[in-house]
């Protein structure tokens, strides 16, 4: 965490929070599901698009801090396989602002250690933005730092989807169609995150209190955390607001809670008889 002490200032907040996050228990992958953008424009009498734009910055932050807290992998929503519905004007927006944000940002991860992955169906993306991927994940692939999930026309169902028929493909080359017996571990090695450990804290901006289809599979333990805040208002604040919020929850993985310290058990007193 030195690398993010470097770059606060005793006494204001962030050097609070970071003071307070213990190291050796980071949650190795991160989740974010970056939403409200349209409504942060809404509220500004601005086109839908202006808020687009506002959350790059958030985007950069984010994996800024990450990259200097330790964190080993960060996964960012950033076009679901429903968000086709959207205006066409829109859509074509957020082309042009990945391809943007991909040539801007591509020094900054290379001086950052950033290898950069893409996630989702994107074979049915434009050709130009295909491109344009591919060419920042080739750039950053010898890269040993953060790891950086696009998640990019997904859905966790059609994960889900992928990645049982990658199965059966697979068992049908080898000849063993007729005899496999699908599990966990084979569904698991197959999904788009494959090569990260499953998400420790899921976090969710604009207050909404649902999933929205996102990494269905690798959020089941996952702590989850809701804030009001809208994207393009998140704050490098608010992301260690997250880290420090999630470091007091118990983690049980369905489990029982730990026993307490035998100094600590409370006996009931007995009444009269």
């Amino acid at each position: 965490m030195k690398a993010l002490f470097d770059t606060l200032h005793p006494g204001d907040r962030d050097w609070e929070l970071a003071q307070a996050i213990d190291p050796t228990r980071l949650p190795e992958h991160i989740a974010i599901i970056m939403d409200g953008n349209g409504r942060w424009a809404e509220r500004r009498l601005l086109p839908r698009v202006a808020g687009h734009k506002a959350g790059i910055g958030p985007v950069r932050s984010a994996v800024e801090t990450c990259a200097r807290l330790g964190v080993k992998a960060l996964t960012l929503y950033a076009f679901s396989v429903e968000n086709w519905k959207r205006p066409r004007h829109e859509v074509e927006t957020l082309w042009r602002l990945l391809r943007y944000y991909l040539k801007q940002e591509l020094p900054e991860l290379q001086r950052n250690d950033v290898r950069l992955q893409a996630i989702g169906r994107l074979e049915a993306l434009p050709a130009a933005v295909r491109g344009e991927l591919e060419s920042a994940v080739e750039a950053t692939a010898n890269n040993r730092g953060l790891l950086v999930n696009l998640a990019i026309n997904y859905g966790g169902r059609a994960e889900i989807v992928d990645a049982v028929n990658a199965v059966l493909e697979m068992a049908r080359l080898e000849g063993s169609l007729g005899t496999l017996k699908m599990d966990e571990d084979l569904i698991a090695t197959n999904l788009y995150t494959a090569s990260c450990p499953d998400p420790d804290l899921l976090i969710r901006t604009s207050g909404e209190m649902r999933i929205s289809n996102f990494l269905l599979w690798q959020i089941a333990y996952a702590e989850l955390y809701v804030t009001e805040t809208l994207w393009p208002d998140f704050t490098r604040t608010d992301l260690l607001e997250a880290v420090v919020a999630y470091q007091k929850r118990e983690r049980r993985y369905g489990g029982l809670r730990a026993d307490p310290p035998a100094d600590r058990i409370l006996i009931p007193a007995l009444g009269p008889s």
